[in-house]
């Protein structure tokens, strides 16, 4: 359930880059500018998980990437959509 909260907190922080993009002009450029915002939340939880909830780095790694990829794929198909770069 963590796990979809996070992925699903991603998608609402990327929704929020995309409308302030939208609002400037760049929504391509802000479709891009959130992947490494969100690395850096991802790798922020990832730390959580091992430090906090005693999961090792080998358990927790494909989960990440989980919850990385799927707000970041989402963002690279609406950064190849139609908009300023």
């Amino acid at each position: 359930m963590h796990t979809l909260m996070v992925i699903a907190g991603g998608l609402v922080l990327l929704a929020g880059f995309i409308l302030v993009g939208q609002l400037a002009g760049r929504r391509v450029l802000a479709a891009k500018l959130f992947i490494p915002v969100w690395f850096l939340a991802a790798l922020a939880n990832l730390y959580v998980g091992v430090t906090s909830a005693g999961y090792t780095v080998a358990q927790e790694l494909p989960i990440q990437l989980v919850v990385f990829a799927v707000p970041a794929i989402v963002a690279l198909i609406l950064a190849r959509g139609r908009g300023h770069a």
